[in-house]
């Protein structure tokens, strides 16, 4: 029988979010997203996967839906036409904690009366609201950004400040200021959603949202997670020479040459700065790469194994087997 480890400090916090935790339930949080004529599609669906990778990691923390002012379909700006799952009514707002008014470059600076009716509503309603791209514009057109800081594309910054004078228009790619959201481009709404989701729930799920997006980052996205932000430089290097070279581990002489100090000043930075040595460091590492993997890519355990520098199937699954206590072959797939 295969005994226990258990992480050392400084890795613990990455798995924990990994792990089936007992956590008091907590009430679902609705999203509903107005889609405009030509919205923007990347900053929507920015906001829309942080949403849905918040609930790959706690399952039913967050539903969506996605509306229209009218009944029928509405066209991105990319070409690409949707067909929204309701009309937006009086009704569909009383279901929601949260309305994202979805805009876009050629989106039009028009706010019909049924629609500012919708969005005082909503207010008058304690709903949070937010805007994407010039979203804003229509939430200052009803009155609502008055004495909020917010974000709006550049195109549109001018015509929203004339709207309302009493915002704070700013130059910043997205902007959380109470219980209003905006942001100017797509990478601004997923840091904006983000930044809504850290208030309503804690670290580790927003940590755990950045490492599984991390893999997947795109023209709009730029993310990476913050790590060690208080070790020393010397050890940072290191850290980033173990985080660059999972596949083919290092030599800890190796590590400590690159990093122009001795293998036993390195073994001491570790030890002082991390509570742990380096080599057990690596080892944690590279086994929490493996299940960050295994969990949200497609690759095989073989594929995984290689990618993570582990040298056989049976080394792999004796390790991941004495952190995780159970073997690879039965970790849960959250991609489909």
């Amino acid at each position: 029988m295969i005994e226990r480890r258990e992480f050392s400090g400084c890795m613990k916090g990455k798995n924990l979010r990994y792990l089936d935790q007992k956590k008091q339930p907590v009430a679902q949080t609705r999203a509903g997203f107005l889609l405009l004529e030509h919205f923007s599609l990347p900053a929507f669906t920015q906001a829309l996967d942080t949403i849905v990778t918040a609930n790959l990691l706690r399952p039913k923390l967050f539903s969506s839906r996605t509306f229209g002012l009218q009944d029928g379909e509405v066209t991105s700006d990319l070409g690409l036409i949707i067909r929204p799952d309701a009309r937006l009514d009086a009704l569909a707002l009383r279901e929601l904690d949260l309305l994202v008014i979805c805009g876009g470059y050629r989106t039009e600076l028009k706010a019909s009366e049924e629609l500012i009716h919708l969005l005082v509503s909503a207010a008058e309603l304690g709903l949070t609201l937010a805007g994407l791209w010039n979203g804003a514009w229509f939430l200052g057109a009803a009155g609502l950004l008055e004495g909020y800081r917010c974000a709006i594309h550049p195109e549109h910054r001018a015509a929203l400040a004339e709207i309302s004078k009493g915002a704070r228009v700013t130059s910043e790619a997205f902007v959380v200021d109470r219980d209003r959201l905006t942001a100017s481009s797509p990478a601004g709404a997923f840091h904006m959603a983000l930044e809504w989701i850290k208030g309503l729930h804690d670290k580790a799920l927003i940590e755990g949202i950045e490492d599984i997006l991390s893999f997947e980052e795109s023209r709009y996205r730029r993310i990476k997670p913050t790590r060690h932000l208080s070790v020393s430089a010397p050890l940072r290097e290191v850290v980033n020479l173990m985080d660059a070279n999972l596949e083919e581990p290092l030599e800890l002489e190796q590590l400590a040459a690159y990093a122009g100090r001795s293998r036993r000043q390195i073994e001491r930075l570790f030890k002082e700065q991390l509570g742990t040595t380096p080599q057990r460091y690596y080892m944690e590492l590279r086994i929490t790469e493996a299940r960050r993997l295994l969990q949200h890519t497609e690759l095989s355990q073989v594929e995984v194994l290689v990618a993570c520098g582990f040298v056989s199937p049976s080394h792999f699954s004796k390790c991941y087997s004495a952190y995780f206590g159970y073997r690879p072959s039965r970790e849960t797939r959250l991609v489909k």
